[in-house]
C-alpha cells in the first residue's frame, strides 16, 4: 500500500479514537432505520422478575454514594463534572482507556482522588437514559439496581447497566421480559423518594401493546411506584423527557421552566402544569409548589419552534450538596442562578457551560446517574406552617427517619433566630420509623426555625439535607379559635386559587382572604368563606380569585370570631403571568394526518376555530361556544381531506356580543 495511503489511514483511524461519533439524545437517520429490524441485547446475569420485596426508588437529593458518567464526547463538560462531583462523592467513569481519561483530567487540573474506572465499550454519553436505578428493598436496608429495555438501537449502551452491576456488585433486575418488559429513558423519569413519579406520555407510546395499568404495575413491582403521573408529549421537544422542562426540588416543589407566553413548547408546558396542580396534591395532601425558570433562546435569539437549540436550565443533577446547572449566556444564567439558590439554601450552585452539547437535545442531568449509599437514611418531614402548643409539653414535631444501621442520635434543632446558637432535643420513638421531639412554648406569633439530623457510625444526614442554612420553620399559635395546618396558593389560567386546612375550630365564623401587591401594604379583599363554628372535625377551603391581575401578589388569611375578635395568619406570595388573545402557529406544519392548535383567551367569550380550504370554504369547526380563558389545545385531524394549503381562523366575542379578537393562519396538509 502506498505510504501516503498508510498515513492517511493511521491519522483517521487515530481522530476517531480521540473523537468518538457524538450520537445525538434522539436516533439518528441511520438508527431510525436500524430499528425496525433491531433485536435488543439480552441479560444472563440479571433477574428478570421483580425483587420478592417491597421496594423504593431513591429520590435525586439523598445521600449519593457515586455518580455515573460515559467518558466519550464533550468531554470539557465531562472534566468540570468529574471536578465538581468528586469532592462530594464517587465518580464512576465508563471508559475503554482509563490513562487517557486521567491524562486529560490532569492537564485540566482536575485532581484525581475519588474516581473509580470501568472498562466498558459504549455507543453514546447519555447514561441517564441507559444506566441503571438506584432502588433500595425495604426502603433503605438493600441497595439493588433496575434496568429498562434502552430505547435506542445502541447495544453496548444497553448492558451498561450489567457491566455497572458486575463492577459493584449490586443485584441487577431487569425489565426485559414479557409480562415485565418495558421500554423507558431515564430523562423521561422523575421520583420524588416515597412512590410518585413523572413521565411524559413517551412511556405509553413506547409501550403501546401494554395498558395504562399494566405499565403502572411493573413500575410499582420494580421501582416501588404507587402513584404515576403521565403527561402529554411537547410539540418541540423532540426526545420527549420531561428533564428538558422540569425538575422535582423536594417532595413538594417543582421547577418548571417558562418560555415567553405563547412561544414554542409554553403553550403545552402550561397545560400540563395546570393538569398536575388540578389532579395531583403533593405526598402530604397540598398542592405542589411552583417555581419558574426561564427557558432562555439560543445564541441567534431563536427558540425551538424557530429552529433554535432547546436551551434549559431544569437539566440540572443534585451531587450531594453541590447541583450543578447547565448554562449557556450570562444574559440569562444569572438570573436562572439566583433562582436555584433561592430555592435551595446551603447548596453549592455550580454553572456548567453547555452551548457544545445542547444542540444534541441534552445537557449536564443527560449525561450523568446517580447511585445511593448503601447504608441509606432515610428522612420524610411533612411541614405544618401553624401549631399550637401541647400544654405543659411545647411543639410535638414529628418526622419519619429509616436507617439500614441502627442510629445513635436522632436530632432535633430549633431556634427562633437563625443567626444564633441552635438548641438540640433528642428525638423518641412514637411508632415504628416515626420519631418526635418537643420545642418548648414560645409566645403566639413566634416563628421557630428547625431541622433534624440522623447520626449512624458511619454517616451524618440531615433534613433538609443542607441544613442549617436550609430549614423548616412555623409560626406559633397560641389559644386560638381556630388551629390552621396549611395555606397554599397556585395559579389556573390567571386565577389564583388559594387552599388552606383547619384541625379544629372554636366559634369560627369566617375567614377573609386578602390580597396585596409586593411591597405595598394595602391590602384589599379577594372574598370570603363562612367558618364551620365550632368543629374538632378537620376541614379543608378552596377560595377561588378571578382576574386578581399580572404581577407578584400577597395573600393572607384574616379569622373573624362571632364575637368579632379577629386573628391575622400570615400568608405567601405568588407570581401571575398575564393571559391574551394568541393563535398559535400549529404544530406540526406541514402535517399529515393531523396537527395541534393552541390558543389562549384573555378572557371568557364566545369563541369559534374554524378550519377553510384555499377557496375559502370551511371544511371543520373544532370549537364554537363559551370557553373559559386560559391556553386552550385542540387536535385537529385532516384524515378526510386532500393534501393541500389550509387557513384556520379565531374569533372571540365578549359575553356582551361585541368582538374581541380575530386572527387567520395558515397550515399545510401533506399527502
Amino acid at each position: 500500500m502506498n505510504s501516503r495511503y498508510i498515513t492517511l489511514f493511521f491519522i483517521i483511524l487515530f481522530h476517531y479514537s480521540l473523537f468518538p461519533q457524538e450520537l445525538p439524545k434522539g436516533m439518528t437517520p441511520a438508527e431510525k432505520e436500524k430499528m425496525k429490524n433491531y433485536i435488543f441485547p439480552s441479560a444472563t446475569e440479571a433477574f428478570t422478575t421483580p425483587p420478592p420485596f417491597p421496594v423504593r426508588t431513591m429520590a435525586e437529593w439523598e445521600t449519593l454514594g457515586s455518580i455515573l458518567i460515559t467518558w466519550t464526547s464533550y468531554t470539557p463538560i465531562l472534566r468540570q463534572i468529574v471536578d465538581q462531583a468528586q469532592e462530594e462523592c464517587l465518580v464512576v467513569i465508563m471508559t475503554t482507556d482509563s490513562n487517557t481519561v486521567k491524562n486529560y483530567l490532569t492537564s485540566g487540573g482536575v485532581p484525581l482522588r475519588n474516581l473509580k474506572f470501568v472498562q466498558a465499550a459504549f455507543n453514546s454519553i447519555w447514561i441517564r437514559d441507559y444506566g441503571p436505578w438506584a432502588v433500595y428493598g425495604g426502603g433503605v436496608d438493600s441497595l439493588l439496581l433496575v434496568d429498562w429495555v434502552y430505547n435506542r438501537p445502541r447495544p453496548s449502551d444497553d448492558v451498561i447497566s450489567q457491566v455497572y452491576s458486575n463492577s459493584s456488585g449490586l443485584p441487577l433486575y431487569q425489565t426485559i421480559n414479557e409480562p415485565y418488559r418495558l421500554v423507558a429513558t431515564g430523562g423521561n423519569f422523575m421520583v420524588d423518594g416515597v412512590g410518585t413519579a413523572f413521565s411524559s406520555k413517551l412511556i405509553v407510546n413506547e409501550n403501546s401493546s401494554k395498558t395504562d395499568a399494566q405499565i403502572n404495575s411493573i413500575m410499582s413491582d420494580f421501582m416501588g411506584i404507587n402513584r404515576y403521573v403521565k403527561m402529554d408529549v411537547l410539540p418541540y421537544d423532540g426526545i420527549h423527557h420531561i428533564d428538558m422542562h422540569m425538575k422535582l426540588l423536594d417532595e413538594e416543589t417543582l421547577l418548571v421552566g417558562q418560555y415567553p407566553q405563547g412561544v414554542s413548547d409554553g403553550p403545552q408546558i402550561e397545560l400540563n402544569l395546570q393538569y398536575i396542580l388540578n389532579n395531583f396534591l403533593t405526598p402530604f395532601g397540598r398542592p405542589y409548589k411552583v417555581i419558574r425558570i426561564p427557558m432562555p433562546p439560543d445564541g441567534n435569539n431563536q427558540y425551538p419552534s424557530q429552529g433554535g437549540d432547546y436551551r434549559t436550565f431544569t437539566n440540572s443533577v443534585f451531587v450531594n450538596k453541590t447541583i450543578i446547572v447547565p448554562t449557556y449566556d450570562l444574559r440569562y444564567d444569572s438570573t436562572a442562578l439566583r433562582i436555584y439558590r433561592e430555592a435551595l439554601p446551603g447548596y453549592n450552585v455550580v454553572g456548567i457551560n453547555c452551548n457544545s452539547i445542547i444542540p444534541a437535545s441534552g445537557a449536564i442531568h443527560c449525561i450523568t446517574k446517580e447511585i445511593g449509599v448503601t447504608d441509606q437514611i432515610h428522612i420524610v418531614h411533612d411541614r405544618v406552617p401553624f401549631r399550637k402548643a401541647e400544654p405543659g409539653s411545647g411543639y410535638l414535631i414529628k418526622t419519619y427517619m429509616k436507617s439500614k444501621l441502627p442510629l445513635v442520635s436522632k436530632s432535633l434543632y430549633y431556634t427562633n433566630d437563625t443567626t444564633a446558637t441552635w438548641n438540640r432535643v433528642e428525638m423518641q420513638t412514637i411508632s415504628g420509623d416515626t420519631v418526635g421531639g418537643f420545642i418548648p412554648e414560645v409566645p403566639a406569633g413566634t416563628k421557630i426555625y428547625y431541622y433534624f439530623a440522623a447520626v449512624t457510625t458511619s454517616r451524618t444526614v440531615t433534613k433538609p439535607f443542607t441544613a442549617p442554612q436550609n430549614n423548616f420553620n412555623f409560626t406559633a399559635d397560641g389559644t386560638l379559635p381556630v388551629e390552621l395546618t396549611s395555606f397554599d396558593l397556585f395559579t389556573q389560567n390567571g386565577d389564583v386559587v388559594v387552599k388552606w386546612k383547619t384541625v379544629s375550630e372554636l366559634n369560627n365564623r369566617e375567614f377573609v382572604v386578602e390580597r396585596s401587591i409586593k411591597g405595598s401594604e394595602n391590602w384589599v379583599i379577594a372574598g370570603r368563606l363562612p367558618g364551620k363554628g365550632t368543629t374538632t372535625t378537620p376541614v379543608e377551603y378552596s377560595f377561588t380569585d378571578k382576574n386578581p391581575g399580572a404581577g407578584t401578589i400577597n395573600y393572607r388569611l384574616k379569622q373573624i370570631d362571632f364575637d368579632g375578635t379577629v386573628k391575622i395568619y400570615a400568608g405567601n406570595e405568588i407570581t401571575i403571568e398575564p393571559f391574551d388573545y394568541c393563535l398559535y402557529q400549529n404544530y406540526p406544519n406541514p402535517f399529515n394526518p393531523s396537527t395541534v392548535i393552541f390558543f389562549s383567551l384573555k378572557e371568557e367569550g364566545f369563541t369559534n376555530l374554524s378550519i377553510y380550504n384555499a377557496i375559502g370554504e370551511r371544511v371543520a369547526q373544532p370549537v364554537d361556544g363559551m370557553t373559559e380563558k386560559g391556553i386552550h389545545k385542540v387536535e385537529f385531524n385532516a384524515e378526510n381531506l386532500p393534501a393541500g394549503v389550509y387557513f384556520y381562523r379565531l374569533t372571540v366575542s365578549s359575553r356582551e356580543g361585541g368582538k374581541s379578537f380575530s386572527t387567520t393562519r395558515k397550515m399545510i396538509l401533506n399527502k
